[in-house]
């Protein structure tokens, strides 16, 4: 059984929701999952001055944090989180940053990764971010698992490195985003259990 680690950030509850549905489907696909969400970084006067953040805040608040064992123990991770200025988030940036001693081990190595995020505009730094993310799973030595154009649903969402939608801060996902994420978890379940056998 393919054992894989979620973990993102969401301030308004989009990449909450795109990563609910990432375990969903996974979990269907045989996998075993860990859904984490990173902590929260920014202050909390910060947070509670935007309503939406504040209440999505509070609605996860009760569940698990992500840890770096998380990643230890995972045979595949799919990362992701809101885009921000074309970069991840400040918050799971955090997170990525506590990996150095598990890095260092080679513990981070020879997992099959991919990556989601949002925005909100059509051109508002989706590929960058995948591809920041990318980045740093080359850097853990990391196996990149793009989807690629190997599904219809991916000339639908128009994106070959991971997954991205356009929200205003909606976390309701239309047909198209929920196929395409259905499309990622299920390839990377698929590829992470050929990397183990």
């Amino acid at each position: 059984m393919v054992k894989l680690a979620i973990v993102y950030y969401s301030s308004y509850g989009t990449a909450h929701a795109m990563a609910s549905r990432l375990a969903e489907t996974a979990e269907k696909a045989g996998a075993e999952v860990r859904l984490r969400r990173v902590r929260e970084t920014a202050p909390d006067e910060v947070v509670q001055s935007v309503d939406a953040w504040a209440e999505h805040a509070a609605s996860v608040a009760d569940q698990p944090v992500a840890e770096p064992d998380d990643l230890a123990w995972a045979d595949a991770v799919i990362m992701g989180s809101g885009t921000r200025y074309g970069h991840v988030t400040s918050q799971l940036q955090a997170f990525i940053d506590t990996l150095g001693p598990l890095w260092q081990e080679g513990g981070l190595a020879d997992k099959a990764y991919a990556a989601f995020t949002s925005s909100s505009t059509r051109h508002g730094g989706q590929e960058s971010t995948i591809l920041a993310l990318h980045t740093t799973f080359c850097h853990f030595g990391g196996i990149i698992v793009p989807p690629g154009y190997t599904d219809q649903v991916k000339f639908d969402d128009g994106n070959p490195y991971g997954v991205g939608v356009v929200t205003g801060g909606d976390e309701v996902l239309d047909d198209t985003a929920t196929s395409a994420l259905d499309h990622l978890a299920t390839r990377v379940v698929e590829v992470a259990g050929r990397l183990a056998s």
